[in-house]
């Protein structure tokens, strides 16, 4: 960005980076936008839907005609409302990440990661976002590799990330995330930078259970369970929210009964409910055997 002039999209990153979604939304019609700044405007938009579950709006105003990263954007909102057609959703990116027209667009290929990340696929997600080129596929970078519980990796994308801007929100963030993965001494400084986000902006679901995963880190499950009851009272259906009340219940001896119930209903492809299920299968298997 240096010496490119001003950033008019600098305000409606940052919200749409600190999950203040609805924020993106009603402030993004800015004038004089050159036709690739608008399109990026839109696809932040459409991006700032989907988070919010709003699929059905994305599928429908983005027609064939769009540009390629909108088309792409579309593609991860048809992924993410019809779990059981993601076969045809799958094919069809795959076809587009094979075309050498369109195949190197960094969003599509921003899109691919996040879809191949959902199905687990890290390997897959890597081939097409390990080259870079742009902030978030940096920033996805280094969740790819904590999911994969390589946290070497992870750093150094990050160290890439701090040579082109260190205070980008995005840098701050994958450097909160990356201290959170290797732990110990480092959640604290991962505490601190989310403190300091919660300074300089508005408080979000985000930021709240960004802090609150530090202090169950920290042993902190009172102040933890306080700040993820404000991050509830923003949004009752957040999975990451339910998932962290759930582990901090169980620690600080309640009941986590209906925040499970909560993510179940709202989120049963989660991590959480699997593994809760599985639990019960197996319990429910062990009764068997006894009984």
């Amino acid at each position: 960005m240096a010496g490119a002039g001003p950033d008019h999209l600098f305000n409606l990153r940052n919200n749409f980076y600190l999950g203040s979604y609805q924020a993106a939304i009603n402030n993004s019609d800015l004038p004089n936008l050159s036709p690739d700044d608008a399109i990026e405007r839109d696809c932040l938009v459409y991006r700032s839907y989907i988070a919010l579950g709003s699929y059905q709006l994305v599928i429908n105003e983005i027609d064939d005609s769009a540009a390629t990263p909108l088309q792409a954007v579309k593609l991860l909102a048809l992924y993410l409302s019809s779990p059981h057609d993601k076969e045809s959703t799958i094919s069809s990116l795959k076809e587009w990440l094979a075309d050498p027209a369109i195949g190197s667009n960094a969003i599509l290929r921003l899109i691919a990661g996040i879809i191949f990340m959902h199905e687990e696929d890290y390997n897959e997600a890597l081939k097409h976002t390990n080259a870079g080129g742009t902030m978030e596929l940096h920033a996805l970078n280094v969740q790819i590799f904590i999911k994969m519980h390589r946290s070497d990796y992870a750093e150094r994308q990050l160290r890439v990330m701090q040579q082109i801007d260190e205070d980008h929100t995005l840098t701050q963030l994958a450097n909160a995330w990356l201290n959170l993965a290797v732990g110990g001494s480092k959640i604290q400084e991962a505490y601190l930078i989310f403190q300091d986000f919660s300074e300089k902006y508005p408080m979000t679901g985000l930021i709240l259970n960004g802090k609150a995963v530090c202090c169950m880190h920290m042993g902190n499950f009172d102040e933890a369970e306080t700040l993820l009851l404000e991050a509830l009272n923003k949004d009752a259906k957040d999975p990451e929210t339910l998932a962290n009340l759930v582990v901090c219940s169980l620690h600080l001896g309640k009941s986590s009964s209906r925040y499970l119930s909560q993510l179940k209903l709202t989120h049963p492809e989660h991590i959480l409910v699997k593994r809760a299920s599985s639990a019960e299968d197996s319990f429910e298997r062990a009764v068997q055997t006894v009984g």
